[in-house]
Parts: C-alpha cells; sequence; structure tokens
C-alpha cells in the first residue's frame, strides 16, 4: 500500500530596507511575510534582507544578493523564493532566470491565500478575476507550464491550459468574469435594499485582529474563526439584538500592507457593505507591537472606499495577550510601546474625543458588556432619528 504525505513547501523571504522603509519596518514586514507564508501552507527557512536607496530595476535585490541566494537555495535545496514587495513582470523573469525556481512577489502569495480561502462561489469568482488581472503582464514566464502544474503555493487557482494560450483569451476571461460579478454585485445591492432602513455595523480591521471572533460572540453564530490571515472571505451579516434594539452586523474581509488593488477592485460587493454602513466598528489587536501603524493601514484604505466619515467605534482587542514591560525607576530614556502600562495605552486612546474607544478580550469575553453598551447607545441615536414615533 502507498502512503503519499504532502510535505512542506519550504520558503525563502527576501526583503529590502530602503530610505522610505526603515530596518525595523522592513523587520516588521517581513515577519507578517513569514506569516503569509505560514498561512498559504510553506515553511520560511530563511530571510535575505538588503540595505538600498531603491530597488534595482532590473532584480530588485542587487546581484550580488540575488547570487547569495542562488547559492543558498542550491546548497538548502529550497525551490520557493517570496519578495515582500511586488515585482515587475521583467524584475520576476530576470528573477527566475538567474535562480531557476519559483519565484512570488507579495501580491501573488496573498492571491493564493485568497483562493485558497475562497468558500464561495461568488468569493472564488472574485478571486478568480483577480488571479487573471494579475497574470495578465506576465504570461512569458521562464519555468515550463509542466513544472507549474507540479502545485504548491503559487498555483492555486486558473488553470494552466487557458494561461498557455494567448493574451486575448485571458481579456476574454477577465470580461466574462467581470460581468458575473457585475450581475451578482446588482443582487448583493439589491439584497441590501431589501434591509429596510435597519441600523448597520459593520466590523472592520487589520486582518487576523479577532474580527470574526467577535462577530461569532455578539451574533451567536458561527463564523469560522483562526489564528491565521484572512481566516473568512466571505462577507457575514447577522442580526443581533442588544435590549430589544436591533441591528445588522457584518464581518468583512481583513485589510493589510499592501493589499492588491486587483483584490479590493473585485471584491465590491464585500466593500460597499462598508460604504453603506452607518457604524465602522474597527477592531484593532492591542497586543500586536505595531498596532498603531495598523490603524493607520484601516483609516487610509477606508478613506480609499470614502468610507471614513462615518461613526467610528475603535475597539482594542486583544488585551490579555498585551505584554508590558516596565521600567526602572532610575532609567530616564524614553517609554516605548513595550514599557507603557495597558491603563497609559487607554488614558491616551480615551482623551480622542473623535471616536469611542472600547477595551476588549473577545476571546476571554472581557469588558464585552461596556462594548455592548456603546453599541446600543450609538445605534440606538441612528435609530431614534428614523423611527421618531417608536417609544
Amino acid at each position: 500500500m502507498n502512503t503519499t504525505t504532502k510535505e512542506t513547501e519550504k520558503a525563502v523571504l527576501v526583503g529590502i530596507i530602503t530610505s522610505t522603509q526603515k530596518e525595523s519596518e522592513a523587520k516588521e514586514y517581513l515577519k507578517e511575510l513569514a506569516f503569509l507564508t505560514e498561512t498559504a501552507g510553506g515553511e520560511p527557512v530563511k530571510v535575505f534582507i538588503q540595505r538600498m536607496e531603491t530597488p534595482n530595476p532590473a532584480t530588485f535585490v542587487g546581484t550580488g544578493k540575488l547570487l547569495e541566494i542562488k547559492e543558498y537555495i542550491k546548497e538548502n535545496e529550497t525551490g520557493l523564493i517570496i519578495f515582500d514587495d511586488d515585482l515587475s513582470p521583467s524584475q520576476l523573469r530576470n528573477i527566475e532566470k538567474t535562480l531557476e525556481c519559483k519565484v512570488l512577489d507579495r501580491t501573488n502569495l496573498i492571491l493564493d491565500i485568497f483562493a485558497k480561502r475562497a468558500q464561495t462561489s461568488y468569493a472564488k469568482t472574485q478571486v478568480e478575476l483577480a488571479q487573471y488581472q494579475y497574470l495578465l503582464p506576465r504570461l512569458t514566464r521562464m519555468w515550463t507550464h509542466l513544472e507549474r502544474q507540479q502545485g504548491g503555493i503559487g498555483s492555486r487557482g486558473p488553470g494552466e491550459s487557458e494561461i498557455e494560450t494567448d493574451r486575448r483569451i485571458i481579456r476574454d476571461k477577465i470580461a466574462r468574469l467581470k460581468e458575473q460579478l457585475k450581475k451578482i454585485d446588482q443582487q448583493m445591492a439589491i439584497q441590501r435594499k431589501n434591509r429596510g432602513n435597519i441600523v448597520r455595523v459593520a466590523i472592520v480591521g487589520y486582518t487576523n485582529v479577532g474580527k470574526s471572533t467577535l462577530m461569532n460572540l455578539l451574533s451567536k453564530s458561527d463564523v469560522f474563526a483562526e489564528d491565521k490571515l484572512f481566516a473568512t472571505l466571505d462577507t457575514t451579516v447577522r442580526k443581533v439584538v442588544i435590549n430589544n434594539l436591533p441591528f445588522l452586523l457584518t464581518d468583512t474581509v481583513g485589510f493589510i500592507r499592501k493589499l492588491p488593488h486587483h483584490l479590493v477592485e473585485s471584491f465590491k460587493s464585500t466593500l460597499d457593505e462598508l460604504r453603506e454602513a452607518d457604524i465602522l466598528a474597527h477592531v484593532v489587536d492591542i497586543s500586536h507591537p505595531r498596532f498603531e501603524e495598523q490603524i493607520e493601514i484601516v483609516n487610509k484604505t477606508l478613506h480609499d472606499l470614502k468610507a471614513q466619515d462615518k461613526q467610528i467605534i475603535l475597539i482594542f482587542n486583544k488585551i490579555d495577550n498585551y505584554q508590558y514591560v516596565q521600567k526602572d525607576e532610575d532609567d530616564l530614556t524614553p517609554k516605548t510601546d513595550e514599557n507603557i502600562s495597558l491603563e497609559e495605552l487607554k488614558q491616551t486612546w480615551m482623551a480622542q474625543d473623535s471616536q469611542f474607544n472600547v477595551f476588549i478580550s473577545a476571546k476571554q469575553k472581557i469588558n464585552i458588556e461596556q462594548l455592548k453598551g456603546v453599541l446600543y447607545q450609538e445605534v440606538k441615536k441612528i435609530h431614534s432619528q428614523r423611527y421618531p414615533f417608536e417609544v
């Protein structure tokens, strides 16, 4: 009897330090890239990082660094290289020609995860469209179609039989998928319209901050939640009642640094849920060392979607995981994120009058009643405006 076990694909990660990206940022982004790789089913085994003013237009990193990477993958039999930034088609070809292995960039990796996570036909169609749009300018690749069909990270999604034909067929496929999504978008717009004037609250936030866990807690539903990036792609809408006051609660796909614009374009209906919401519940992982940067990324994305002017409730989640390193009394150096207590953070954020701030743990069910109280008050304000004659 033959039994086959699928080996985890070993991956080398590559990033750069530039004039616009500090060393601490580059290292943090590579940690996120490692998490993305693990989410896709790979195993990061080595990280290469290079300091340079700007990326090399031909090979992204310098030729010397590229040869160093080639030597490593040859000695360690590693067949997958993942770059933390987007590669141009020419960079991709040049790097593959030198390294003679599979090369992915950040966008390709995220698209692969989305293809793996998509459950419904709608989500699969959205991801497929984004994949074809990404692949179109990158059809001239050095490795053969047979090698492409070996599978692994970066090979999920559109079949090679269509990719190997020509650009005209790919463009026709993109046009058909866009038309298909347009019809579904229209159907979903009607569904949103049929919900009437009931107040809508949309949960937003960076990926893996606990949005689905909070959704499950508030709506008593069973949305898939996992400690991995992009655990869920499909929009979930549930009716929630707090103190006899009903409202609709929507869980949305998580944002991330450099979210591929193809995906933003494809997930129009998902993002329309944000645009049409009355209140945004912005969930933040306060235990993450760069949570403030994640807040900025989400806010920028909301601005790009023209959804930044809504009432926002900031929900600082995972307070049970918050790490605090107390400074010695004689230490006069400025405080960093690591040695600011949770109480000090609360006071800092509570001082901002522009939005409501709640500190919770969805997993441990800490301060959930306080959150429900804030949601109730904000939903009630809008509800009383729409239904002024209700008692």
